[in-house]
C-alpha cells in the first residue's frame, strides 16, 4: 500500500510518500524558519498562507522525482492535529479532497503519534511495548506505548514544553529562532558548572515537568551576570544541562514503574545531542535500549505522517466525506490499531 503523507500543524510543509513493503520511497520539508524568524516565533496566519503556497507544488514535485503519478497512490495521510487550526486545516482540506477526488481512502493522523512512531522509520526499530519521551516546541510527555493507538500518559508538563522553554530562553539571551539549535551551538562555548540551574519537580514523586521556572531562573542569572557572550554561553550550557537531567531523572522513574527496557526519545527536542547522550547513559544503567530518529525525523515531517497513516489504513480505518482538525486532541482518544 502506497500512501501519500502531509504534515502542516506549524512552520514547516512535510510531503512524503511510504510504500507498506519497500518503506519510505520519498520525502521532502519546506521549512518557513525564514519567514517567522523577524517575529521570533511562528505568526499562525503567516503560517497557514505559506502552507497553501507550497503543499501542491510539493506534492507535484515529490511525484515527479519519483516517477509516480497520483494514480500510484493507495492512500493519503494528513496531519489534522493538534497544532494551529488554521494551518492544520490547509493540509487536511488537500488532503481529503485528493483522496475522494482519486476515490481512495484517506486517514487523519495525530501528529504526536507521528513523532512517536517516527523511529519506526529507521532500520533498528522499537518493539512495542516502551516507554516514549515525546518532547517539542507544544508537547512534553512521557506515555507507555503497548502498540499503535494504545497509549497510557504517564506524565506531561504543566506549563512551558521543553521546545517553548528553549525558544524563550533563547530569545532572552538575543540567540534568535528557533531556540533549541541556537542554544545548543552556543551552549558548546559555555563554561562547565558556573552556573547551576534547578531541575524542576524531581524534589517530589511524579512524571510530571515544568519548565516555566527555568525561563525564569534565566532572565535573573542574566541580570545578575555580566551580560557578555561568555555569561550567555555559560546560561545556555546551564539551562540546557538542566532540561536535558530534568528529562532523565523522569524517564528513570517512568522505566522504574512500567518495568520495561525500551525508551523511545522523539518530537524536536529529541535532536538535542546532550539530551541523547544522557539519555544513553541512563539507558545503559538501566540495562535498556535507547531509540531515537535520525535528525530530519525529529523535527515535523511528512514521513511520520505518512508511516503512521499507513498503520492505520491498513487495519481499515479511514475518514468519512468530511474535512476535521482539531488544534486540541488527546493522544489518549486515539483507536488501537489492531
Amino acid at each position: 500500500m502506497r500512501i501519500l503523507g502531509i504534515e502542516s500543524s506549524c512552520d514547516e510543509t512535510g510531503i512524503a510518500i511510504y510504500d507498506s513493503e519497500r518503506g519510505l520511497e520519498a520525502h521532502t520539508l519546506y521549512s518557513q524558519i525564514e519567514l517567522h524568524l523577524e517575529y521570533g516565533g511562528v505568526v499562525p496566519e503567516l503560517a497557514s498562507r505559506d502552507h497553501v503556497r507550497k503543499t501542491v507544488p510539493l506534492i507535484k514535485q515529490l511525484l515527479a522525482e519519483s516517477g509516480l503519478t497520483l494514480a500510484d497512490l493507495d492512500g493519503i495521510a494528513y496531519t489534522a492535529g493538534p497544532g494551529l487550526i488554521g494551518a492544520l486545516l490547509v493540509g487536511a482540506g488537500i488532503g481529503r479532497s485528493l483522496a475522494w477526488s482519486l476515490g481512495i481512502p484517506a486517514v487523519a493522523v495525530h501528529h504526536m503519534e507521528g513523532h512517536l512512531l517516527a523511529p519506526m522509520l529507521e532500520a533498528e526499530a522499537p518493539a512495542f511495548p516502551f516507554v516514549a519521551l515525546l518532547a517539542s516546541g507544544g508537547h512534553t510527555m512521557l506515555v507507555q506505548v503497548e502498540g499503535i493507538g494504545q497509549y497510557q500518559l504517564l506524565g506531561e508538563t504543566v506549563d512551558d514544553a521543553a521546545g517553548e522553554a528553549f525558544d524563550k530562553t533563547a530569545k532572552l539571551l538575543g540567540l534568535g529562532y528557533p531556540g533549541g539549535p541556537a542554544i545548543a551551538k552556543i551552549a558548546e562555548q559555555g563554561t562547565p558548572g558556573r552556573f547551576r540551574f534547578p531541575r524542576p519537580m524531581t524534589n517530589r514523586p511524579g512524571l510530571e515537568f515544568s519548565f516555566s521556572g527555568l525561563k525564569t531562573f534565566a532572565v535573573n542569572t542574566l541580570a545578575e551576570s555580566a551580560g557578555d557572550d561568555q555569561s550567555k554561553a555559560d546560561i545556555a550550557l546551564a539551562f540546557e544541562v538542566a532540561v536535558a537531567e530534568t528529562m532523565a531523572i523522569k524517564c528513570r522513574r517512568a522505566l522504574e514503574q512500567t518495568g520495561l527496557k525500551r525508551l523511545v526519545l522523539a518530537g524536536g527536542v529529541s535532536a538535542n545531542r546532550r539530551l541523547r547522550q544522557r539519555l544513553a547513559v541512563l539507558a545503559a544503567e538501566r540495562g535498556a535500549k535507547l531509540y531515537y530518529p535520525r535528525a530530519e525525523f525529529c523535527t515535523d515531517n511528512g514521513a511520520m505522517i505518512a508511516y503512521a497513516g499507513c498503520a492505520r489504513l491498513m487495519a481499515g480505518q479511514s475518514e468519512g466525506l468530511v474535512i476535521q482538525a482539531r488544534a486540541r486532541w488527546p493522544l489518549e482518544q486515539l483507536s488501537a490499531v489492531t
